[in-house]
């Protein structure tokens, strides 16, 4: 009897929330060069991960212990995981969120050569090695260096209905809350620097099974293929990764000098050549301002000698397209392995961006959707996009910066609807913590 009235009571709190709010507040010690030239390393020394979420949603590291309020550093992990968290070092990175179905792993690709030509910097890469050690006596492939991942399962009590097939309009929108930022850090950063506009969040869906499922084994073992023989039916999903780009319009001065000074609009293949780099009477590249979002073309596949790509190449910088393709041609991530996709090097990727994010009222898009009555087994990524037109440099003074990030089920927010009530700014406490 006591344990219902207080279930009642804690129903009727969480009733009152408008939305809820998975934060997450990560602090990366940068000490290293980016992308160009140095190509060293971004330590992580402090780490913070902390997650909340409303009635109808609980969080897990371990597939066993559900919560509405969950900290990452602490929190049981099952075992074997091939989580990086602790001592994790940030290089730069380039992806389309394409996802190996073999492995279960995103494809990322790192600087393997990076050459000062005149009108930039030929670039040539490889693919980050994700996919070929696992972990001893489990199916999980060992993550490469250079980036935070790790598993996070979601159980969604909402519905009763379980959806075997893996189809998105059988599942709920889930909105990036408008509080998610990236910023310097205030214990330690340093401002004006540019480093935080790099930064990327990759959020991967691998599988799902029913909500009632309690066999950790299945629930932690999920992977992007369907599985039909054990303890339950599990749903393979695989999808490419929704990936968060804070900061889409904000870019530093020093950035931007940067890019004035080695930039050169280009017209022919020679990467290498001087005459390569002429537009008519001028060899200026476009111009870059700031309050404005700029495409990130990122890297696609490994980068040879024979691509003759330079970093710059695209419609939106150096003007050359023969290296570049817009996301809206590039081919799914069900042909990720075809000949047609594997001609193009740079995509103009769709990332889901801060614009994107503070768009009010009806108007606002979803961020990713989660099947009614499910467990889902994400996995996260963190790190620096190498490709992107801030991170230069010079970006590696700024030292130390904080990310937060959330997700809601609403659409609407307080200021949308001019709501005029009791505070929806309601999370349970751990003490209040039951389990579904």
């Amino acid at each position: 009897m006591k344990k219902k009235k207080y279930n009642e009571k804690h129903s009727k709190k969480i009733r009152k929330l408008a939305a809820f709010c998975c934060l997450i507040a990560i602090f990366l010690s940068v000490s290293t060069y980016a992308w160009f030239i140095g190509m060293k390393r971004v330590e992580v020394s402090e780490f913070d991960i902390n997650i909340a979420t409303t009635e109808g949603l609980f969080l897990s590291m371990d597939g066993i212990d559900w919560k509405y309020n969950l900290d990452v550093n602490t929190a049981t992990q099952y075992e074997n995981n091939t989580n990086k968290i602790d001592d994790v070092e940030l290089i730069p990175l380039s992806s389309v969120g394409d996802m190996d179905s073999t492995t279960s792993r995103m494809k990322l690709f790192e600087k393997s050569s990076l050459t000062a030509v005149p009108g930039g910097y030929r670039l040539l890469s490889a693919q980050v090695n994700n996919y070929t050690e696992q972990e001893p006596n489990t199916q999980a492939y060992i993550e490469g260096d250079g980036y935070v991942a790790f598993d996070l399962f979601i159980k969604n009590l909402s519905g009763e209905e379980y959806y075997v097939t893996n189809d998105p309009e059988n599942e709920e929108a889930i909105y990036l809350n408008t509080d998610s930022s990236v910023t310097v850090a205030t214990d330690g950063g340093v401002e004006n620097t540019g480093i935080e506009n790099s930064i990327r969040v990759a959020f991967t869906q691998l599988g799902r099974v029913k909500a009632d499922t309690t066999d950790q084994d299945t629930i932690t073992g999920m992977t992007c293929a369907d599985d039909e023989d054990g303890a339950a039916q599990v749903t393979g999903i695989c999808r490419s990764a929704q990936i968060w780009e804070p900061n889409d319009t904000d870019h530093v001065q020093n950035a931007i000098n940067w890019y004035d000074k080695s930039c050169l609009a280009r017209t022919a293949a020679d990467v290498d050549s001087d005459a390569s780099y002429t537009d008519g009477d001028t060899t200026t590249c476009n111009t870059i301002s700031n309050g404005t979002s700029y495409p990130t073309y990122a890297i696609s596949r490994r980068i040879d000698v024979a691509d003759e790509v330079n970093v710059y190449d695209g419609t939106a910088f150096n003007k050359y397209t023969a290296n570049s393709i817009e996301s809206s041609k590039y081919p799914t991530y069900s042909a990720a392995d075809s000949d047609g996709k594997a001609a193009y090097k740079l995509v103009s990727f769709p990332y889901f961006t801060d614009t994107m994010k503070n768009i009010a009222g009806a108007d606002r898009p979803q961020f990713m959707t989660l099947a009614p009555n499910s467990i889902t087994k994400l996995r996260v990524y963190i790190y620096l996009e190498g490709q992107d037109i801030d991170n230069y440099d010079f970006a590696q003074l700024g030292a130390k910066v904080s990310v937060n990030f959330g997700f809601t089920k609403e659409r609407y927010t307080e200021g949308d609807i001019d709501y005029d009530g009791p505070s929806t700014d309601i999370t349970p406490s751990e003490d209040e913590e039951i389990q579904p």
